[in-house]
């Protein structure tokens, strides 16, 4: 155990972060989400797991990740297909995350099935969990961390 890091990050999800820079990309995905092909065209080249529900991951992840504030983008989601404005209670569940993270600066923008499935080809790393819930898939674009950070 380490010190003010979540318990579920372990050594692979931390060493992963930690090479990530300003601008990449990390995919938190469900279990039906085809992770491991796709994982293997993404910089980091393999899949990592953290096996717990999607809110408690990405709230983990983003005790860690800062979000771009640069771009409009620097969270989203998978649209519901056919449905691309429904917002679905794991959506809203993960927006309460990084709200609490982030101070409601950054809100979940859809991104179309298809789409998706292409931008995190070019991710940097996927993270697979154990949610079973539809469309509980999600793309987080690293920011960076100022000088006068505290530690």
């Amino acid at each position: 155990m380490l010190k003010a890091v979540h318990p579920l990050l372990n050594a692979d999800v931390l060493y992963a972060l930690r090479q990530m820079g300003h601008g990449d990309e990390l995919v938190i995905c469900d279990t039906n989400f085809p992770a491991d092909s796709i994982a293997l065209q993404s910089a980091f080249g393999r899949l990592l797991r953290i096996d717990a529900d999607m809110a408690t991951v990405v709230r983990a992840v983003l005790s860690q990740f800062p979000l771009d504030t640069f771009v409009d983008d620097a969270a989203a989601r998978m649209e519901v297909v056919g449905k691309p404005h429904d917002v679905l209670p794991i959506h809203q569940e993960v927006q309460q995350e990084i709200d609490a993270a982030e101070g409601g600066k950054f809100k979940l923008v859809g991104v179309e099935r298809f789409a998706f499935y292409e931008k995190a080809k070019k991710s940097f790393a996927i993270i697979q969990t154990h949610e079973r819930r539809f469309y509980g898939c999600f793309i987080f674009k690293m920011g960076v961390i100022s000088p006068d950070q505290k530690f």
